[in-house]
């Protein structure tokens, strides 16, 4: 009659849901539970007896033979190597595999191993579920993989239409300062000299009409009005291209610049002008890209900084690698960062994009009630003239 003891394990063995058997130490099946047997197709009294390997561990799940002595089932009690595998399968009695995850432990008897105890679970749905874990995540993979092949592509690509862009804003921009210079010239050739000729032939009749009060006094008034024109041509000339750009260079250019805008608006201002020995200023496109970038400074401060001071520092290094810094600083109303960087802030991005162009870098540093200054630094290369021939349009 079984003891108490034995019918609480029994009972214990019966109860619970994972597979359960023991094997004697030639690998015969000594006990096996209802759900191990269940799982494994066959019924207690089939496999009690059995060689426990050669009936549901055979086989690996790919057909390959699976020797007794590779079984760490087996060498659970051979070595004392107890074990938990959950990539190999058992074989049910109908001949189909099914994943399984168990543990071989030697069960000792007086000192000496007489067996193993082996729990086992069926884990098809947990490896079925792993497996289309893995393929959503491979699929994920590749996605991304794709997803970052298009994004390169259309950075790529993006990268390219803005460099071709910039490049077509210079090729512009060349255009529109030689169209400048043409416009000057021809003002300064032919209204220019025609204004002289009409003062010279206002002087001509003035002379003789002394004695009519009325009619000199006219010829007087237009005197000044042709005056009056001439100075606002050279003005409109000098807008559209100073002529001390292109004859004494941009270091005088933009000293000129400064001391035209301090005695226009008649600020309280210091300037300082260094210029190391030594160093040409550059023609060509930097030369005018750095002093329409000052005047765009200046310009900035007239309109929007409402100061009463301003600094104005032009300094350039020393050879052999000359850097140009042009620094304009105010005690204005300042503006925000979000000001700065808005997307309608065309003037910002205008000096930056030329900047940028030559090489240059454009930084703002401004905050509400606290001014602003705007720094420019541009190292300095040889460049051919700026009014040679206007140079072909970059290619689309």
């Amino acid at each position: 009659m079984p003891t108490r003891d034995a019918a609480s394990l029994a009972l214990l063995l019966e109860s619970t849901g994972e597979g359960i058997y023991g094997i004697d130490r030639d690998g015969r099946c000594t006990f096996i539970n209802r759900a191990a047997a269940q799982m494994l197709g066959y019924r207690t009294e089939q496999v009690l007896g059995q060689n426990m390997h050669r009936l549901v561990h055979h086989t690996h799940a790919d057909g390959r033979d699976y020797p007794e002595h590779d079984c760490p089932i087996l060498n659970a009690y051979r070595q004392g190597l107890p074990c938990r595998i959950d990539h190999e399968v058992f074989w049910r009695a109908d001949g189909r595999p099914f994943d399984a995850e168990y543990s071989s432990y030697p069960v000792i008897e007086a000192g000496e191993v007489g067996g193993a105890v082996i729990t086992f679970v069926d884990i098809t749905e947990r490896k079925r579920a792993e497996r289309a874990l893995q393929q959503a995540k491979q699929a994920l993979e590749r996605t991304n993989d794709e997803l970052e092949h298009r994004v390169a592509e259309r950075t790529h690509a993006l990268s390219d239409a803005l460099t071709r862009l910039r490049e077509l804003s210079a090729w512009l921009e060349t255009v529109r300062e030689s169209e400048r210079t043409r416009i000057a010239r021809e003002i300064h050739d032919e209204l220019g000299s025609l204004l002289v000729a009409l003062k010279m032939d206002v002087n001509w009749i003035g002379r003789r009409v002394d004695d009519r009060p009325p009619l000199a006094a006219k010829c007087a008034g237009m005197g000044r009005l042709i005056d009056t024109a001439v100075d606002k041509v050279g003005r409109i000339i000098t807008d559209l291209r100073p002529s001390i750009l292109d004859h004494q260079g941009l270091w005088a250019a933009l000293e000129w610049q400064a001391q035209e805008f301090i005695d226009r608006f008649e600020w309280q201002a210091d300037l300082r002008v260094v210029v190391a020995a030594g160093v040409l200023p550059p023609q060509g496109g930097q030369a005018i890209a750095v002093f329409r970038i000052f005047q765009e400074m200046l310009s900035n401060v007239a309109r929007h900084a409402q100061a009463t001071r301003v600094a104005i520092r032009i300094t350039v290094d020393s050879p052999p690698d000359p850097v140009l810094w042009v620094e304009v600083q105010d005690d204005g109303v300042g503006a925000t960062v979000a000001a700065l960087e808005a997307p309608r802030s065309y003037g910002v991005m205008g000096m930056r994009e030329r900047a940028g162009h030559h090489g240059g870098v454009l930084t703002f540093r401004s905050a509400p009630g606290a001014g602003t200054c705007v720094r420019l630094v541009m190292p300095l290369h040889d460049e051919a003239p700026h009014d040679a021939a206007v140079p072909e349009a970059p290619p689309p």
